[in-house]
């Protein structure tokens, strides 16, 4: 009888384990304990009792799930409320909404690379992007990180329908990407621009209206914008803003929205309430970046690694993947959770912990965070 034919999985463990390298699934409780410094509720919005509030309505009213493709019976009149309601918040013609930010960053990318097309895409970006490169029908040729000059040399090279993506805010460092330069080397071109701007969103801009907002780009018709409703506002799913034609497009020809269930009511409801409570409260955004600031400093100050946040993402440096492990283990232990990123997450194969910040920390419990990172180092 033939050996298994998966027996090879067996090798790739193997090596997994010999590089410190194997991830694990934690099921988190309802009522943690630990102090939370690794997700990504950059405004604390997530149990906010408006948003809760709101999920639990949409499912009473609308039902547990969208039933069918958002082309189908997948699109209620609350989807489309929160595409008006976000596109005219950050400042964009159209909007289009999606299960999640991977399944808009996928959209956004082969949808607007076809063949013939040259797909700019920096070192440093989210793997949905990367993903999203290697399904378009365009080629992509890959830049240095945040580098303009780097994709203006590229552009020059191709004629014909072109388009430059890149993060907005990149999710390792949470360093920012050079806007400005990046539009203007496409514009030089004739070439669009995709931006993805999961960490931007609620925490950039005016009262969080986003990077593109903030660099001037939000509205513009040749830049495109995706965004994840699950970090600053709390829920799930994505968006694709841009151009009312763009937009278009991308729901004729889309994959991931024509084959795809649309996003639950529930998740609808709450990234809506999520928005409308942003609006009324944008103090919401500075102060994620006050709290980002704060743990930058005082992580510094304790002779750590920590890399200058530009927006709630605060980075610290780990000497190998192993360490980077053990260090996160004893945050734990110690009662604070942080992320964990080391190869291949990380595209500079450097391994660090990774803090994020929140609207709703207090300054006792950004002291404690730092003082239990720099005690189990």
């Amino acid at each position: 009888m033939a050996g298994s034919p998966f027996a090879w999985i067996d090798g790739q463990a193997r090596g997994r384990h010999r590089a410190g390298l194997v991830r694990t699934l934690r099921p988190r409780p309802a009522d943690s304990p630990l102090l939370d410094l690794a997700s990504n509720d950059y405004l604390g919005l997530a149990r906010h009792p408006e948003v809760t509030g709101a999920a639990a309505a949409a499912a009473r009213r609308w039902g547990a799930g969208a039933t069918g493709s958002r082309l189908v019976t997948g699109t209620t009149e609350l989807h489309a409320e929160l595409e008006r309601e976000l596109a005219g918040f950050c400042g964009f013609e159209s909007a289009l909404v999606f299960s999640s930010g991977y399944a808009a960053n996928l959209a956004a990318v082969t949808a607007l690379a076809p063949h013939g097309s040259l797909v700019v895409s920096d070192a440093g970006n989210h793997a949905s992007l990367i993903d999203g490169c290697r399904l378009a029908r365009g080629t992509t040729q890959v830049v240095a990180h945040a580098d303009p000059d780097a994709v203006r040399k590229a552009l020059g090279t191709h004629k014909g329908t072109a388009i430059a993506v890149s993060d907005s805010v990149f999710s390792v460092d949470g360093d920012a990407a050079p806007l400005a330069g990046l539009a203007a080397a496409c514009r030089e071109s004739g070439a669009g621009l995709v931006l993805d701007d999961a960490h931007g969103l609620g925490v950039l801009g005016d009262g969080g209206r986003g990077a593109a907002r903030a660099a001037g780009l939000a509205g513009a018709p040749d830049v495109v914008v995706t965004v994840t409703l699950s970090k600053s506002l709390g829920s799930q799913g994505g968006a694709v803003l841009g151009p009312a034609p763009v937009v278009d497009h991308l729901l004729n020809t889309a994959r991931t929205f024509i084959f795809d269930t649309g996003l639950a009511p529930a998740a609808a409801g709450a990234a809506l309430a999520a928005l409308r409570l942003l609006r009324r409260e944008p103090e919401r955004a500075a102060r994620a970046r006050q709290v980002a600031a704060g743990l930058h400093e005082a992580l510094t100050a304790e002779g750590l690694a920590a890399v200058a946040p530009d927006a709630a993402v605060v980075s610290v440096r780990a000497p190998s993947p192993e360490r980077a492990v053990a260090w996160a283990a004893g945050c734990r232990a110690a009662g604070l959770a942080v992320g964990c990123f080391r190869p291949p997450s990380v595209p500079d194969g450097v391994s660090r912990l990774r803090l994020t910040a929140r609207a709703d920390l207090t300054g006792e419990q950004i002291d404690r965070a730092v003082r239990i990172v720099s005690r189990t180092r």
